[in-house]
C-alpha cells in the first residue's frame, strides 16, 4: 500500500502495556500509527523502539486530562496526516484501594472520571471531525466488564466501575449520533498483565489486543455501539 493510502491510527496510553502492543500490531497491519503518551520521554523511547523494527510509528504527546493538550494533538494530526481512520481510547487509571465509595476521598472519584470518562469524551469530540471529513472511522473505547450495570450492585472498586459504566454509556450515545461508515464500540480486554493489572494477571497484552484489533479493522457490516470481550458481546 502506498504511503498516501495507508490508514492512520491513534492510540492513547501507547507507551506501555496494551497500548504499546496495539501500536505494534496495527503497524504490522500496515497502519501509520501515532503512539500517544503524556510522558514525552517514555513516549519517544517507545516509538523509537518500534521504529527500529522498521514500523511506521510516530509519537505525539497528549494528556487526556488536559483539554488544550487534546485540542493541540488534533491539530497536529490534521496537519501531519489530514485524516484519522482508527482512534483507540486506551489511556486510563485505576486508583481504587477497595475502599467504600462514600467514605473514600472524593478526589479519587473525580480523578478517575476525569481520565477514564471525560478524557475519552474530549478525545472523541476533538478527533471525530477528522473521521467525519472522510466519512469513515473506527473508535474503540477500552472499557471493563465490571462497568456493566449488573456490577453496580456489588461493592468494591466503585470509582473504576462508575467510570467504565459512564464510558459504556458514552459509547452507545455516540453510536446513535454518528453518520457514515463511522463505528464506535467498547471492549473489555480482561485482566491483563501490565502496570495496571499486575504481574499475576492471566492474560498477555497481545491476547488483550486481539478483540480491539478486530474492531479497528471491521468492515461496513461490523457492529456499532456494542460491548465485547474476545469478540463476543457483553450485556451492558
Amino acid at each position: 500500500m502506498s504511503q498516501d493510502n495507508k490508514k492512520v491510527a491513534f492510540v492513547t496510553g501507547g507507551n506501555r502495556g496494551i497500548g504499546y502492543e496495539l501500536v505494534k500490531q496495527l503497524a504490522l497491519k500496515d497502519f501509520k500509527v501515532i503512539l500517544v503518551s503524556r510522558d514525552p520521554n517514555m513516549g519517544h523511547e517507545a516509538a523509537q523502539k518500534l521504529k527500529e523494527s522498521d514500523l511506521d510509528v510516530s509519537f505525539v504527546m497528549m494528556d487526556v486530562d488536559d483539554q488544550e493538550s487534546i485540542r493541540q494533538a488534533a491539530i497536529t494530526v490534521n496537519e501531519r496526516y489530514g485524516r484519522l481512520d482508527v482512534l483507540i481510547n486506551n489511556a486510563g487509571v485505576y486508583l481504587d484501594e477497595y475502599k467504600r465509595l462514600l467514605t473514600m476521598d472524593p478526589s479519587i472519584l473525580e480523578k478517575t472520571m476525569a481520565t477514564n470518562f471525560f478524557g475519552a469524551y474530549h478525545v472523541i469530540h476533538s478527533f471525530i471531525p477528522l473521521m467525519e471529513k472522510q466519512g469513515y472511522g473506527r473508535i474503540i473505547n477500552v472499557s471493563s466488564e465490571i462497568g456493566a450495570m449488573r456490577e453496580m450492585s456489588v461493592q468494591g472498586t466503585g470509582t473504576y466501575k462508575l467510570s467504565k459504566l459512564a464510558l459504556n454509556g458514552l459509547t452507545q450515545l455516540v453510536a446513535a449520533e454518528i453518520k457514515g461508515d463511522i463505528k464506535i464500540n467498547a471492549v473489555c480486554p480482561g485482566w491483563v498483565s501490565s502496570d495496571m493489572g499486575g504481574p499475576s494477571a492471566p492474560r498477555t497484552p497481545k491476547q488483550a489486543a486481539e478483540s480491539i484489533l478486530w474492531l479497528a479493522t471491521i468492515g461496513t457490516e461490523g457492529p456499532n455501539g456494542g460491548f465485547f470481550r474476545d469478540r463476543k458481546p457483553i450485556d451492558w
